[in-house]
């Protein structure tokens, strides 16, 4: 058995060596000054095929410092970068994440603090062809004092694949802050009017109302019009739903106007928390009589901004209840069952602490899995509900943990945890076994969390919106609503003590189950042949076969497990976690096999076809998501739902969330939803797009395409 190990090891490692490849350099030196340093990034590592490539100006900037937006405000100038002497290089252009506000003594600035990428587009002379880019980039950096820099930067990208670099997930962090033409992200503009003042001839208002698919969080608009004019801070009313948002901007420096304020051309940029939407050409209108008798009216009805914490608590519980009867549970349906079943016959009082150990376990994970959101969200990442099964590193960790399960419940061996681990408790209850349980609560709460469940994901959305306190007490009460199976046989502890007693159908039931948690290990390793590649999946099964038949022919052999045989174990270990680095057959890009049924995805183009009077159904999906699966296999692909997504009037889109995307996690959080299943329907009828609810139903989607289909007058 030692020989077969140290041969698939060897074979292992040869196989890495071989496919291993160097990373290219995709960095320019930094540019360093006393204040700020600056280098350029690259997307890819090579230029690849198509006609333009994303570069990155990369800004890390001095506490108190900052640089400015492309509209700097009353003060400043922004970056610019300038491509003389770059071979085959046509042209290159700025992207301008969403900046922050800054006001000082009246004086209204916007820019950049800290660290910031702003996204380069360089157009290329002939694609294909080894290009050298070298930038010359200027920049104010301003504290107290204000200090220019110029810069000098270079970056050769070979010719070949266009594969992701190590800056590509920076660079896509600050990509996905460029405002998206509007309307867009849930959000749209109502009406821009104007209000001339009546004691200064060179002063008005600006009054804008948008309106927003989720409640306004932090509304706030940014206005670009002539270099003459000087746009304040917008006041804020929202009303009480939070669905629209009253904006009034000061202006100053009408008279050196050439024209009327009215026909000046404006680019608003309306943005809330990490929604943006920028809005080119808009004219205001002289302010009507309703507009202003709306300003006198919402700071006044003001009094709510959405559902109260307890409300949401409350949501919260009952989703977390409801998520124990989605298909999502069903890999874990096993391990809930087993620890009903494996008390039978046992004492009351070991069985309540148990499942109490159990419970602490999944309240735990979910507290565990806020903390690790409020991380992510401090960092301007994009998060969402059910993520960890984006990474390939959490697909194999549980792909291991679920095989070598399925392998204890067929008896291929014993397991027993640390000991400091396994007797948690043991000193006060006098129960052996409690970090066991807790882990067991742990375990299964990773695998029932890919997908959202009804009020579930209305109560995700209301925390990950808000602060940190709010995600802890949502994440808690989710937690609790899911455990209450749990909670409800430690109080009554009888209904598992009735069961019968542990004997020959347990061993039946324990091998049946572990088939259950085989198949759960197969599920994941499909998952990576999408997120990863097919030959990826295929080593990673393999590895969990190995390791299988590895611990069967040592039960067979009646050989005692020592600590060589554990060793062998987490070799394999380290080489499947290793394999989607080394194995994967291509970039890891967002592009997904469609059926004929289906469109990729794209905000832009929904916002045209309405435009045409055509329905837009969105399907924002997952492999991991058994519940999207649930929906396409019993809704979306029977009866006249089918019939209606293949007509001629009807544009069905597909947004694939099963790798990281902060595109589709933008747009979910535009409708307040941070996780999955989840479907819109969008029409003249209802431009800014029909949420749909996770469980989906014939007379659901019906209805609201026949709503959206409406042609409004």
């Amino acid at each position: 058995m030692q020989k077969l190990i140290t041969l698939f090891v060897l074979f292992i490692v040869s196989l890495f060596t071989h496919t291993g490849m160097a990373q290219a350099q995709t960095a320019s030196d930094w540019a360093a000054t006393d204040n700020s340093r600056l280098r350029l990034i690259s997307q890819v590592e090579a230029v690849g095929t198509t006609p333009q490539i994303t570069l990155g100006l990369h800004f890390q900037i001095n506490d108190h410092w900052k640089i400015y937006w492309r509209s700097p405000g009353d003060a400043g100038f922004p970056p610019s970068v300038e491509v003389a002497g770059s071979n085959n290089v046509d042209r290159a252009e700025i992207k301008w994440p969403l900046p922050e506000r800054f006001s000082i003594l009246g004086f209204e600035t916007l820019g950049y603090t800290d660290e910031t990428v702003l996204p380069l587009v360089v157009t290329l002379k002939n694609p294909g062809e080894a290009t050298l880019i070298k930038a010359q980039v200027s920049y104010l950096a301003c504290a107290e004092v204000c200090i220019p820099y110029d810069a000098e930067l270079s970056i050769t990208l070979p010719a070949g694949d266009a594969s992701p670099s190590g800056e590509a997930h920076l660079i896509n962090r600050y990509q996905v802050q460029v405002p998206t033409a509007g309307p867009a992200m849930g959000l749209s503009l109502q009406d821009v009017q104007f209000k001339a003042d009546g004691e200064k001839s060179d002063a008005g208002t600006l009054m804008i109302t948008a309106l927003s698919n989720a409640p306004f969080v932090e509304p706030d608009i940014f206005v670009e019009g002539s270099e003459m004019l000087a746009f304040g801070a917008p006041e804020v009313s929202v009303s009480t739903d939070g669905a629209l948002a009253l904006m009034e901007i000061h202006v100053e420096g009408l008279t050196f106007l050439k024209k009327p304020f009215t026909d000046i051309p404006l680019t608003l940029t309306l943005s809330d928390s990490s929604r943006s939407a920028e809005f080119t050409g808009a004219e205001a209108t002289i302010a009507t009589a309703d507009m202003l008798a709306l300003a006198d009216k919402l700071p006044q009805d003001r009094t709510s901004q959405g559902p109260s914490i307890l409300v949401m608590l409350g949501l919260a519980l009952l989703g977390g209840v409801i998520l124990n009867l989605m298909p999502c549970v069903l890999p874990v349906l096993s391990i809930k069952l087993l620890g009903v079943v494996s008390h039978g016959g046992g004492h009351t009082r070991t069985v309540r602490l148990n499942f109490l150990a159990s419970s602490a376990g999944i309240i735990s994970s979910f507290i565990a899995l806020a903390v690790v959101l409020i991380t992510l969200k401090s960092a301007g990442v994009a998060i969402g509900w059910g993520i960890q099964f984006q990474h390939p590193w959490f697909l194999v960790a549980m792909a291991m943990v679920v095989t070598l399960f399925a392998c204890n419940l067929w008896g291929f061996f014993e397991v027993h945890l640390p000991e400091a681990v396994a007797e948690i408790g043991a000193q006060e209850t006098h129960v052996h076994g409690l970090g066991g349980h807790f882990m067991t609560g742990v375990f299964a709460t990773l695998l029932a969390t890919p997908c959202s469940a009804p009020f579930l994901g209305t109560a995700v959305g209301f925390a990950l919106a808000r602060g940190t306190s709010e995600i802890l007490m949502i994440f808690a009460a989710l937690g609790v609503g899911l455990a209450l199976p749990y909670l409800l046989v430690a109080a009554y502890p009888k209904f598992a003590t009735k069961m019968p007693k542990p004997g020959r159908w347990m061993v039946i039931l324990r091998r049946v189950l572990g088939f259950a948690l085989a198949g759960t290990a197969a599920w994941l390793v499909s998952i990576l042949a999408v997120q990863v590649s097919d030959i990826a999946a295929i080593f990673i099964g393999i590895i969990m076969v190995t390791v299988a038949a590895m611990l069967y022919i040592h039960k067979r052999l009646h050989r005692r497990y020592g600590k060589l045989d554990w060793i062998a174990v987490a070799i394999l270990a380290v080489f499947a976690f290793s394999v989607p680095d080394t194995v994967g057959n291509g970039p890891n890009t967002e592009t997904v096999k469609l059926d004929g049924l289906w469109q990729t995805f794209d905000e832009r183009e929904i916002h045209t076809l309405v435009k045409d009077n055509r329905v837009i159904f969105v399907d924002v999906t997952a492999k991991w998501c058994i519940t999207c699966q649930v929906n396409k296999a019993l809704v979306l692909s029977k009866g006249e739902v089918y019939t209606r997504l293949n007509g001629p009037d009807v544009t069905p889109m597909q947004a694939d969330w099963t790798k990281p995307s902060e595109v589709i996690s933008r747009y979910l959080a535009s409708f307040g939803r941070y996780g999955i299943p989840f479907n819109a329907v969008y029409g003249p009828g209802a431009p800014n797009g029909i949420a749909l609810p996770e469980l989906l139903s014939q007379d659901i989607v019906i209805e609201a395409m026949d709503k959206a289909a409406q042609i409004t007058q």
